[in-house]
């Protein structure tokens, strides 16, 4: 491709031209940038001999600027002496108004005297105002010697405060006297309050403020003093509290104490409501001001005399006035404070901690004068069983003491009390009784069973003749003590059972091994009673005679009736343990061989007896089926069984008579078979040996419910030499 030679010609010229215009610009701007420099450098030399110029026309002025300062220091002193002269009159009476607002005050004539010292604070505050004006004016601050001139020349104002106050602070603690009779006074004072308050707040919008001015707050401001006026109605409320003594609130003395401030308060706050509102401006709001004075020295007052070492009823005094006097109808319940209450949270008396640590106190005090009680009344039940005569009985003829009547009202009592203070204070309460019942029923176990030893020791004495009197009239007493407590629980809510403690109280277990206990014993007096009679059974002579079995329904029948003296059950339950052990004493007599039978005269003879004797037991106990307390296996129905085996004339039948009688009592052994086999005295050794045989390989197990009758009955070691290897050995 060719190049243009002519147009490439054209644009270097251009060029050309375009950059000889730049430079010819960047010329003309340094030059007229050196024209503006030398122009101020022009102005700057200018100036520099003007400033010469100027400061040494200043110090030729040097003399006369001190001339001048002579006419400062003469201005200064003319400004302190004008302010000396125009104040003169008031420094003169400054004393004489001093004297004459003092005793102002000690003539309670408050509003004047508040006056008088208004207008002293004024002054001073005036002339130390003007002192500062004019030290400022000299350019220094106020000289400290200035500042306590005045400040002693002033002194008695302070003093005249402090003086005002106190007699103002006495008119407000007697509020509530002046009240009732006359309220002028406590009007007074809350003027000067208000007018006290109302200056303090315009002196600090005034001076104290961002944007106030340089002037100082007087001495002594702000002062406060409607914070100070319910200050002081509070410490006046609390003087009724610190004046209470230990010693004077001991006993009945603080219910007594605590009803009195009940009244003194309701009496204070009638005063408060209908007299002293009427006498302080509305925003005051001094009622709701009283009750929080009244409840907080009432809350430190019931906190000092918690930490005393108080009594169960002194307890019960306070926890009663805390939960229930308190908040009633009769105090901060009444109708025309509960808006005031409703409105003002309170707070409680005692915190919660506090009145769990009351009532647990109050149950410990309840348990060791409980405890205490209760071993008084069995030392007194103990003595009781050493009378010369038979226990009381209650309206039903039964025997009784005073001891259950005793721990029942006591623990009822307890219990009822507790209730009038809340239901878990009457569940502790119970819970506790329940545990010291126990207790007790141990105690009481243990007393039966030393008594039984003392009197088996005395036998021969006959120290106690009512021994057994005193037994069962133990028994319907624990009859008793049982209902009691089965009520007590019934009262118990479920959610505190073992709030007492952490192991469950069970007297109920305590009471059925007492009744056991002394059950024992009843059965132990039935058997001494009938000890030596038991030998005659089952002899030659009884064969003959009969004898000693009237003698023994003898005893048995006053046994029976003094049983009847028992409450039920234990009545009945006694009436089946003497018919067991009658028959179980029978027949280990016939177990003893006292008599063998010869001959099947004997053997019909010693069979008609036993069931004599089986008709006259039976009449003794005819009235045990009637009280509905039939046992399962009736023991008297063994005699008959035992005499049809004894006088079976065939003795080969009795292998089935002995399956018969192993049916009916399966804890019947061999031994007890080979002694009446022997008893019959006709029993070849075969037979033996069959029927042991066969009642060893037929030996039921013992059905359940079952209650064992020859299981008690040993049988004497035999007195053969020897046996053949193939018999069976009696």
């Amino acid at each position: 491709m060719g190049i243009d030679i002519n147009h490439c010609t054209a644009a270097w010229c251009c060029c050309c031209l375009h950059f000889q215009s730049m430079v010819q610009s960047y010329l003309e701007g340094v030059g007229w940038g050196l024209e503006q420099l030398q122009e101020a450098r022009a102005e700057l030399k200018e100036v520099s001999q003007s400033l010469k110029k100027a400061g040494l026309e200043s110090n030729g002025n040097t003399d006369g600027v001190k001339s001048l300062e002579r006419l400062r220091e003469v201005s200064v002193n003319h400004c302190q002496l004008l302010a000396a002269v125009s104040n003169l009159p008031r420094l003169y009476s400054v004393r004489s108004m001093v004297l004459e607002t003092e005793r102002l005050v000690e003539s309670r004539r408050l509003l004047e005297a508040h006056a008088r010292l208004m207008d002293l604070e004024q002054w001073q505050d005036d002339i130390l105002w003007q002192l500062h004006g004019a030290a400022g004016t000299a350019g220094s601050a106020l000289s400290t010697e200035d500042q306590e001139l005045v400040a002693k020349y002033f002194s008695g104002v302070g003093k005249l405060v402090d003086a005002l106050g106190k007699e103002l602070w006495a008119v407000v603690s007697s509020a509530l006297a002046l009240a009732r009779q006359n309220p002028t006074p406590f009007v007074s004072a809350v003027r000067i309050v208000e007018r006290e308050e109302a200056l303090d707040q315009a002196l600090l919008e005034e001076r104290g403020g961002p944007r106030g001015s340089s002037r100082p707050l007087p001495p002594g401001r702000p002062r406060c003093w409607r914070a100070c006026f319910f200050q002081v109605l509070e410490e006046a409320v609390s003087a009724r509290f610190r004046s209470v003594s230990y010693l004077h609130t001991r006993g009945p003395g603080l219910a007594g104490h605590l009803s009195a401030l009940q009244h003194a308060i309701m009496a204070d706050l009638a005063t408060v409501r209908h007299l002293l509102e009427h006498c302080v401006p509305s925003h005051y709001q001094i009622t709701r001001a009283y009750l929080r004075a009244s409840n907080h020295c009432l809350h430190a007052h019931l906190a000092q005399v918690s930490s005393w070492d108080l009594e169960s009823g002194e307890i019960f005094a306070v926890l009663n006035w805390v939960l229930h006097i308190y908040n009633s109808p009769d105090m901060m319940g009444h109708p025309e404070l509960v808006t005031e209450m409703e409105k003002e949270e309170l707070g409680p008396l005692i915190s919660t901690e506090g009145l769990e640590q009351l009532q647990n106190k109050y149950v410990q005090s309840v348990r060791k004068s409980v405890s205490e009680w209760m071993h008084k009344a069995l030392q007194v039940e103990l003595q009781d069983w050493q009378r010369d005569q038979e226990p009381d009985t209650d309206h039903e003829g039964f025997y009784q003491t005073s001891l259950p009547t005793i721990i029942t009202q006591m623990l009822e009592e307890n219990a009822r009390v507790a209730l009038m203070i809340g239901q878990s204070l009457r569940d502790q309460t119970i819970q506790m009784g329940l545990y010291e019942m126990e207790n007790l029923l141990n105690r009481f176990r243990e007393a039966l069973v030393e008594s039984g030893k003392e009197h088996r020791k005395d036998l021969s004495n006959n120290k106690n003749k009512f021994y057994l009197h005193y037994l069962l009239a133990s028994i319907s007493n624990c009859i008793i003590l049982k209902k009691s407590t089965e009520s007590l629980q019934q009262q118990q809510s479920s959610r505190s059972a073992g709030q007492f403690s952490r192991t469950p109280s069970n007297p109920l277990a305590a009471l059925d091994r007492a009744v056991r206990r002394a059950c024992r014993l009843v059965m132990d007096q039935l058997l001494l009673d009938l000890q030596p009679l038991l030998p005659g059974l089952m002899t030659r002579h009884w064969l003959v005679q009969g004898d000693p079995t009237p003698k023994l329904c003898t005893i048995l029948e006053h046994h029976l009736e003094l049983y009847g003296r028992v409450r039920p059950p234990c009545r009945q339950r006694l009436q089946e343990e003497a018919q067991w052990l009658m028959v179980v004493e029978y027949v280990r007599a016939l177990m003893q061989k006292r008599m063998v039978c010869r001959n099947a005269e004997e053997r019909r003879q010693l069979a008609q007896q036993m069931v004599q004797d089986d008709q006259q037991f039976r009449e003794i106990f005819h009235g045990l089926e009637g009280e509905g307390s039939v046992p399962e296996v009736n023991p008297l129905a063994l005699l008959p069984v035992l005499a049809d085996f004894i006088k079976l004339k065939d003795p080969g039948m009795l292998t089935l008579e002995v399956s018969g009688l192993a049916a009916k009592y399966p804890d019947i052994s061999e031994e007890h078979v080979s002694v009446l086999l022997d008893i019959r005295g006709d029993v070849s050794r075969d037979i033996r040996g069959a029927v042991l045989d066969l009642l060893e390989q037929s030996a039921p197990p013992l059905p359940a419910g079952y209650r064992p009758i020859f299981t008690d009955i040993l049988v004497p070691p035999s007195t053969m030499a020897f046996c053949l290897p193939t018999a069976k050995c009696a």
